[in-house]
């Protein structure tokens, strides 16, 4: 029925959606516009396939999901209500009832709700994703940019930036061990029997912790840098590249590099922010002084260069050619380079990943 030489189309499977409710009775305990999201999505995953196979990339088909495995489901435009009872916000959905709510944040006034997503997470908790339409444009980008950063991440440091600022890596090792020791106790269990289920939600619980104070972490360090700053100049990172190189894949995996990117990103685009991305090729062996490049091993954390004498921390030197390749790149309003000299702080000011986390990015 939904392979596309039989003519098949989105809106024609939709279409057909009232006829198959005749015969499978239970369907109708559902409300139309979350069984027309679901063969949304089935199109929409189908051409995203279509669309890689076109790119050149080797593809396979979409796989059987079993009902007990669909955790999702979508309510677009109508079908929902969320109001505030006795001061107890609550969720209306329509064919299921009224569901009490813990709001993560309050909405802005001037927000309105036009889609509501029903998660189930592996751990067992259930979400509601509201997606909201406001009235608030971000602000307009400055002409001329005056706050410039730009940031060099790492592992030893998970970012190194030209005002001198390095924040430490997130330490989550006892996290891990955690995680480790409930893996070793649920490969112990019976597979499929009900101590299985329950130790497999103890450890979806750990990875759950993992994955919360890791974005955390992350989302405070993006929000400083896309609110304190006009610019912000960062490496065009592959972060699924540098997964398969043969080394240290699992500090690189921790370090959640793409992640931090994105949220710069959407943040920089929300509070006016230049976002600029730049070829991060040679950022390290090149002197930010004079141009030079020299072969560096990891092991050296220290950049002099041999033409200049320029001498500077190796992530400082990276941080400098990646703001002044962000310059270049952005043109109007921005200096073709920054000197080396007047641009590097004579001091640093070193901040460790846990006071991120404790007190939130404005503690930078």
């Amino acid at each position: 029925m939904l392979n596309r030489t039989n003519g098949t189309t989105k809106y024609g499977e939709i279409n057909e959606l009232p006829s198959i409710k005749k015969w499978w009775t239970e369907l109708s305990d559902l409300y139309s516009r979350t069984l027309q999201n679901v063969v949304e999505r089935l199109y929409d995953n189908l051409s995203r396939l279509k669309d890689a196979k076109d790119n050149g990339r080797t593809v396979g088909s979409l796989k059987w999901k079993a009902p007990n495995e669909y955790r999702s489901f979508t309510y677009r435009q109508s079908g929902f209500e969320l109001k505030n009872t006795s001061g107890q916000a609550v969720l209306r959905l329509s064919k299921i009832g009224e569901i009490p709510v813990r709001l993560h944040r309050d909405l802005p006034d001037d927000a309105t709700v036009k889609q509501v997503t029903v998660k189930k997470e592996p751990t067992g908790v259930w979400f509601a994703v509201l997606g909201i339409e406001t009235e608030n444009d971000a602000p307009p980008k400055p002409e001329n940019p005056e706050r410039c950063v730009g940031i060099d991440v790492g592992i030893l440091k998970y970012a190194h930036d030209t005002d001198g600022v390095t924040v430490g890596s997130l330490d989550l090792s006892d996290e891990r061990e955690r995680l480790e020791r409930e893996q070793r106790k649920l490969s112990r269990k019976e597979h499929g029997s009900a101590n299985y289920e329950k130790q497999q939600r103890v450890v979806a619980r750990r990875h759950a912790d993992l994955k919360r104070k890791r974005r955390d972490f992350l989302h405070k360090l993006s929000n400083y840098y896309a609110r304190e700053y006009d610019l912000v100049a960062v490496e065009d990172l592959d972060a699924k590249g540098l997964m398969e190189l043969p080394s240290n894949s699992r500090n690189r995996a921790g370090a959640a590099w793409g992640t931090f990117l994105r949220m710069l990103e959407y943040k920089c685009e929300r509070e006016g922010t230049y976002f600029v991305p730049v070829n991060p090729r040679g950022t390290t062996k090149e002197c930010s002084n004079c141009g030079v490049e020299t072969e560096k091993p990891l092991w050296v954390r220290e950049h002099s260069c041999p033409s200049c004498g320029f001498e500077a921390d190796r992530d400082a030197n990276a941080a400098l050619n990646i703001l002044s390749r962000g310059f270049k790149k952005v043109g109007t309003g921005c200096p073709e380079s920054t000197p080396a000299e007047t641009a590097l702080p004579t001091d640093t000011h070193s901040v460790s990943a846990k006071r991120v986390v404790e007190t939130g990015s404005p503690a930078l």
